[in-house]
């Protein structure tokens, strides 16, 4: 039975999504969460993984720990990306199942799904095709994960659940110009531009793929809401259930930034995936949707970026 003093763990605690999801725990009042630094547990290690697991016996494990970073990360460091992810997690997994934790929440990312996969993406079609190439070992790992927990639900009937969030963006996001995701790396391009009094900002590609956009806020209300619900199935998406393209947003948050000058598109450089929204329908039926809309999240983003630009002063552009 989970309560407000059960024993929660959760992996990743400093990253963007575990800050999030450790504020809104002790917002709704679980007094009882654990974390480790990097520092102080290697969660690419898998003694000190399982003896910690065995010696805290957490009654929840959130797994949000992982190596993360936009597209030219994941091509610059393909086996980072897939080694390393796969340590974490299946570090995590199985010193829970060998520990008798009642409940797992693995985080994965929308990646998992085919390149060319019908719109809105459904659960079912993960396996179905190809994946996008540019981060398919960040996507090949977090299937590992995906599968790790569906097996052990379906032959321990574990309590084990895998959520798939879209593109994410919030507080404590990377701003980081050769690692970061695309929209906080719109903000702090815009935002440099604007300082610099510059006429023209540069961008990646076409502008013509679509994607959908998540405050890490509602993600971790998500994860609170499968905390306090026994769900029925292994995975479900987590999303907003509306796209934009990149154009559309780089207006907008050029115009939240309030950049004056122009924009112009590198076609040598790479799309991705040319579309990518989540069917949020199974997660949505059980009562569970977002509640911070796209604007309003980049206004709160951007915000936190000023509140904390002196830890983003390297990569001028």
């Amino acid at each position: 039975m989970i309560h407000k003093k059960s024993k929660i763990y959760v992996a990743g605690h400093k990253g963007m999504v575990g800050t999030a999801i450790c504020k809104k725990l002790s917002f709704e009042g679980y007094s009882n969460l654990i974390y480790k630094s990097s520092s102080s547990l290697d969660l690419t290690n898998q003694t000190a993984v399982y003896q910690f697991i065995k010696k805290e016996k957490p009654q929840i494990i959130i797994n949000a720990a992982a190596k993360v970073g936009g597209i030219l990360a994941n091509m610059n460091f393909p086996y980072e990306f897939l080694m390393k992810n796969m340590q974490i997690q299946n570090n995590l997994i199985n010193a829970a199942f060998l520990n008798g934790i009642d409940k797992f929440i693995f985080l994965g990312s929308s990646c998992i799904y085919p390149k060319f996969a019908s719109q809105p993406i459904k659960e079912e079609y993960l396996l179905t095709d190809s994946l996008e190439s540019t981060n398919q070992w960040y996507a090949i790992a977090k299937i590992s994960g995906v599968k790790l927990c569906e097996s052990l639900r379906k032959q321990y009937k574990k309590d084990y659940i895998s959520l798939m969030p879209t593109n994410l963006y919030g507080y404590n996001d990377n701003f980081d110009l050769e690692s970061s995701h695309v929209l906080p790396a719109l903000i702090r391009k815009f935002h440099d531009a604007k300082l610099n009094e510059r006429e023209n900002v540069e961008l990646w590609g076409s502008g013509k793929p679509k994607r959908e956009f998540l405050f890490v806020d509602d993600l971790a209300d998500a994860i609170l809401f499968c905390i306090e619900n026994k769900l029925d199935e292994s995975l479900y998406n987590v999303g907003v259930g509306k796209d934009i393209s990149i154009i559309e947003l780089a207006k907008l948050i050029q115009k939240i930034v309030g950049y004056k000058g122009t924009i112009s598109w590198d076609l040598s450089k790479p799309d991705g995936t040319p579309k990518k929204l989540l069917d949020t329908s199974k997660m949505n039926k059980l009562g569970w949707s977002h509640s911070t809309k796209l604007e309003n999240g980049i206004k709160l983003t951007y915000d936190w970026f000023l509140n904390n630009i002196n830890n983003y002063k390297k990569n001028k552009l």
